[in-house]
């Protein structure tokens, strides 16, 4: 009877101590390492998800990365202002003044109001806002004479039904300067460049339709 119990107490020290040095697997931890990885697949799973949505949400409108700060060139052109073109375009319209002879410079910027030339007259624009354009050329040549004169100064081009544009009104020539103000739906990113064809020259505002 003793001995029987001895047994038994020896049977079940030796299974602890045997548990106890690895000998016997103790199978109710070993879940704990698949919960983990479960939960950084899904982690990660999640992380990418967010990222994918984040970035297409950010992705800019067209590619357009132009902005809406002022812009400008300082070079001045005896070259004259001889027209001034409109265009609509699927991500922007396009305001175009064409100059004879080498690309002039330009301001190009947000304001509160544009005023004429010289006078300081008020114009009225149409649009959420309004772009101040400015050409460091005159709309005049060298003997004083006009070389170009919107047949409406308030309409310079029809822009009617433009995504962006809202209207485009003479502001005058003055010192060899000559502005435009450009009522916009809204204060959009806009570029500006130049192109010279040689004996001619384009001076491009392009706005874009949105953000």
């Amino acid at each position: 009877m003793h001995t029987t119990h001895r047994t038994t107490r020896l049977t079940v020290r030796s299974l602890v101590v045997a548990a106890a040095l690895g000998a016997i697997p103790v199978t109710t931890t070993l879940a704990a390492p698949a919960t983990a990885t479960t939960t950084a697949a899904t982690t990660a799973t999640t992380t990418a998800t967010s990222t994918a949505t984040t970035g297409a949400v950010t992705a800019p409108y067209c590619g357009i990365t132009w902005g809406s700060l002022a812009k400008s060139n300082r070079t001045m052109a005896a070259g004259p202002v001889t027209g001034v073109r409109s265009g609509r375009h699927p991500c922007y319209d396009r305001l175009v003044v064409d100059l004879k002879g080498k690309p002039a410079g330009y301001t190009v910027k947000y304001v509160t109001n544009v005023y004429t030339e010289g006078q300081g007259k008020l114009v009225p624009l149409r649009g959420g806002a309004k772009l101040l354009v400015v050409v460091n050329a005159p709309a005049y040549s060298p003997n004083g004479s006009a070389s170009f004169t919107p047949r409406n100064p308030r309409e310079v081009v029809d822009v009617t039904g433009y995504t962006t544009f809202r209207q485009v009104a003479w502001a005058g020539t003055f010192e060899g300067y000559t502005s435009m103000g450009l009522g916009v739906r809204a204060r959009l990113p806009f570029r500006v460049f130049r192109l010279d064809d040689g004996t001619t020259s384009r001076l491009v505002i392009d706005v874009a339709h949105r953000w």
